[in-house]
């Protein structure tokens, strides 16, 4: 910073931080400066904007009507689920019951009669709708085609309302899938409310423990980008197909790095 804008600065009553033209680099909250002993309120307006986004992921209601028809569009068998939850209070409140299929689910999810499949897809709100409305689909149609390049099969996609993680091992044990593959929106920060979380379970059944999963986080535009999320997810279902595991004795080799730009 040079004398004339550090005068300019205090004239205005804000200071400004040296970190600011790190800014550019990160969605973090950095170099947010001050005014006097407080902060700058156009910085304390943007930190209750950020807050009230966050909020509105966790609690908007999750309309699965446009994602089922873009799935639908993919050529992908779609059935609509829900879990154990009986409203979104209860689903914050209740972990456990975010786990499970609600009983009328899972008969109908049986009554598919589906043939036993390589893979089952699992897309779930989680704590966020807004991560499955933006970037669900997008991430599903650049990891289908790599999974038809090795001829894997994938069975009907369940879209479920109020469901947590463990949910998937559920539903991929009824329909007899050798791994299942969540989607699922992940917890809201400050920065990115529209984060999707990807989660692969190879053997999937009820009971199986996190240490059994790999996890691919941070994916929407400004973080991991569905095209780089779905090579990696690729690269965790073939290999995790072949090893006949998944979880932490499965580490991700792509050697794929992040676009330069």
């Amino acid at each position: 910073m040079n004398d004339n804008s550090a005068r300019d600065g205090a004239r205005s009553g804000h200071i400004h931080d040296p970190w600011e033209g790190l800014k550019r680099f990160t969605d973090a909250r950095i170099a947010i400066g001050r005014a006097g002993s407080s902060l700058p309120t156009q910085e304390v307006l943007s930190f209750a904007l950020s807050h009230a986004r966050a909020r509105d992921a966790v609690h908007t209601p999750f309309d699965p009507e446009p994602l089922e028809q873009g799935l639908q569009a993919l050529g992908l068998a779609t059935i609509r689920a829900t879990s154990r939850v009986p409203d979104r209070a209860t689903y914050l409140a209740r972990p456990d019951l975010g786990r499970r299929l609600s009983r009328g689910s899972a008969e109908a999810i049986a009554a598919l009669g589906a043939e036993p499949c390589d893979i089952a897809l699992v897309i779930a709100d989680g704590l966020s709708t807004t991560a499955i409305a933006a970037n669900a689909l997008g991430f599903v149609s650049h990891l289908l085609p790599m999974l038809k390049t090795i001829k894997l099969s994938v069975g009907p996609v369940a879209i479920v309302e109020n469901g947590r993680v463990a949910l998937g091992d559920e539903i991929g044990e009824i329909l007899k899938a050798r791994m299942v593959i969540m989607a699922i929106g992940e917890r809201p920060g400050l920065s990115s409310v529209d984060s999707l979380g990807a989660y692969l379970t190879f053997a999937p059944k009820v009971g199986r423990s996190d240490a059994e999963r790999n996890c691919i986080s941070n994916i929407r535009a400004g973080g991991l980008k569905p095209p780089l999320a779905a090579e990696k997810a690729f690269w965790l279902t073939r290999e995790g197909l072949r090893r006949g595991l998944t979880g932490v004795n499965l580490k991700e080799e792509t050697g794929t790095m992040l676009p330069e730009d």
